[in-house]
């Protein structure tokens, strides 16, 4: 676990447990199913923010843990789906959901991890809460939905690219510090600030993940890289790269191969590179990091407050 998680390690080794009686089901595959998921690890982030910002209120995990084992449990539904939709072997160097059982027990695996996010909703009296998280999950769809049907398009602009990162990843990590803060009773302004550091902070995320699937260690990073380019998914240094670089046309010839070779993403990889896609996307990272850590300013002066500078530091430099 990440240092500045120190300050939840024990909520989340709490949330660890309650996901793991959670997801198990009366249908002895069903349970298998999940606990694979479960098992293959993650950074736990969702529930982390959430549990890190009710720390500016308070300090009891019994409000905030039906609302971090949702986020959690949300958050692997998606990735079991995507696994679906991308045709994904492995994460973090494990075999998916999909590679060992197929996709139909996958898509309903998803589902029933989701539904399960329901039940714990249902626990809170606040309507904001279950209101969040279902627009949230709304948007996350459109935001998959939008990604297949731009797939190997070159025409794709800098708003659909940005229109596609804020549904599948900067909502949620908003939706998880906003809500950590109202489930505890935080003032609204307060709520709001923390939803707009959240969402920053989760475009500068998947920023940086556009590029780490370009220059990771691939051990490290758990999956081979390259895998965007490989399933025509423009990122931003691929869109830059098209916009601004020498090699442009070579580039779009490339995009539209549905099969790529080895020999093929590689040349993609090295055409970006040599565009300045990837110092283009680390300075965009840096000024939403820059706007995340405004949002902090008029928070309360508790201890959590520099874990969540430093939570936003790191998010640029992260390399996995």
């Amino acid at each position: 676990m990440l240092d500045f998680f120190s300050q939840v390690r024990k909520d989340l080794q709490v949330v660890e447990h309650e996901i793991k009686a959670i997801v198990q089901s009366r249908d002895p595959l069903l349970t298998q199913t999940s606990m694979h998921l479960l098992n293959a690890g993650g950074k736990r982030l969702r529930p982390a923010f959430a549990l890190l910002a009710g720390k500016f209120y308070s300090n009891d995990i019994k409000e905030l843990l039906p609302l971090a084992v949702a986020l959690e449990l949300i958050h692997m539904a998606s990735l079991v789906h995507d696994d679906v939709v991308d045709d994904s072997m492995t994460r973090r160097g494990n075999p998916t959901v999909k590679a060992n059982w197929g996709n139909r027990i996958s898509m309903h695996t998803g589902d029933y991890l989701f539904a399960k996010s329901l039940i714990l909703i249902s626990q809170y009296e606040n309507p904001l809460i279950a209101r969040v998280l279902a627009d949230t999950s709304v948007m996350m769809c459109e935001g998959e939905i939008h990604q297949i049907s731009t797939s190997y398009s070159i025409n794709q602009s800098w708003r659909d690219y940005f229109y596609r990162i804020k549904r599948k990843t900067a909502l949620l990590i908003a939706a998880s510090c906003q809500l950590g803060a109202v489930a505890v009773g935080a003032p609204e302004e307060e709520h709001k600030s923390l939803r707009r550091y959240g969402h920053y902070l989760g475009m500068a995320f998947q920023i940086t993940d556009d590029i780490l699937d370009m220059m990771a260690d691939q051990k490290i990073l758990g999956k081979p890289i390259g895998g965007d380019l490989r399933q025509g998914i423009l990122t931003m240094p691929v869109i830059y790269a098209l916009e601004k670089g020498a090699k442009r046309e070579r580039l779009r010839q490339l995009i539209e191969i549905t099969e790529k070779t080895d020999e093929q993403v590689n040349e993609a990889i090295g055409i970006i590179k040599e565009s300045g896609g990837i110092d283009f996307a680390f300075n965009a990272t840096k000024r939403y990091i820059e706007k995340a850590k405004q949002n902090l300013t008029s928070l309360p002066n508790k201890p959590v407050k520099e874990t969540f500078y430093h939570i936003a530091d790191f998010i640029g430099i992260r390399r996995f």
